[in-house]
Formats: structure tokens, sequence, C-alpha cells
């Protein structure tokens, strides 16, 4: 597979800039004509991802994230979304449904949802250090103006 483009940004860990990561990646993703729904599930799985830095990385300060997005020769898109917030102790347990150390208004969720959404959701963390996200998915082409 050879990458065919790729964006970097980087932002800080504030609520509202949710759904600029959203806004961001939609944007850049929009090159492979993907359906309303892959574009969707897309976006979610991006929001979950950028609000776990948000609520739990960054615990009531502000740090940056970090998004890379990559988009290749067949379709397949690569987002990593890194932070250098506490980190996760046990990501085993982090990833289970309903898991949370957000509190009551969290439902513990989040990864749940990444993986229902993406084709593949690869999570490494240290704890103190920070945490990455790799999700993957396979965008269906159909007939994208393609200019590499």
């Amino acid at each position: 597979m050879k990458v065919i483009n790729e964006m970097n940004m980087s932002f800080e860990s504030r609520s509202a800039n949710e759904s600029f990561a959203r806004a961001a990646v939609s944007a850049f993703l929009v090159q492979l004509d993907p359906t309303i729904g892959e574009l969707a599930d897309i976006k979610t799985a991006v929001s979950e991802a950028v609000t776990n830095c948000i609520v739990h990385a960054y615990q009531n300060k502000i740090g940056i994230i970090y998004i890379n997005m990559r988009i290749f020769d067949n379709g397949r898109i690569c987002v990593k979304i890194r932070d250098k917030g506490c980190g996760i102790e046990n990501i085993q347990q982090a990833m289970e449904p309903l898991y949370t150390t957000g509190g009551e208004e969290r439902a513990g969720l989040g990864f749940a949802v990444m993986q229902s959404f993406m084709d593949r959701v690869k999570v490494t963390s240290r704890p103190e250090k920070g945490t990455t996200v790799i999700m993957e998915k396979n965008i269906i082409r159909r007939g994208a103006v393609n200019d590499f």
C-alpha cells in the first residue's frame, strides 16, 4: 500500500475543538467520495477518540491533541489520534464496554463505538506519557477523482 495523501494537525483539548476535529477529518476524507454512512462512521469514531483525550487524558487541564490521517492507494484510511496526557493504566479494561473513569455522566462506550464503526482499532498507552489510538477503515471507491 502506498500513501497517496496525508494530513497532520494539532489543537488544544477544549470541548469546542471536538467538532473541529470531526469537520477537518471529514473535509480531508471527502476526496475519496465516501458514502454518507462511511463519513458518519469515521466522524463518530474520531469524535469518540478526541472526546477521550479531552475528558480523560487531560483531566481538568488543557493539553494538545494530535491527528494524523493517511489515505492509501487501495482506499484504506488510517486515522491516528494521540495525546500526551495521563495515559491508560490497563488498556484491556479501558476498552471494556461500560467501563469509565469519567464519573456517572460518562457511559464508558467510547472504545466500543470506535470498534463498531471502524475496521480496526489499536490502542497503545503509557502512564504519564499519553495514549495513541489508530483507527483504520476501507472506503469503497466510487470513481473519485484520483489526481495522484
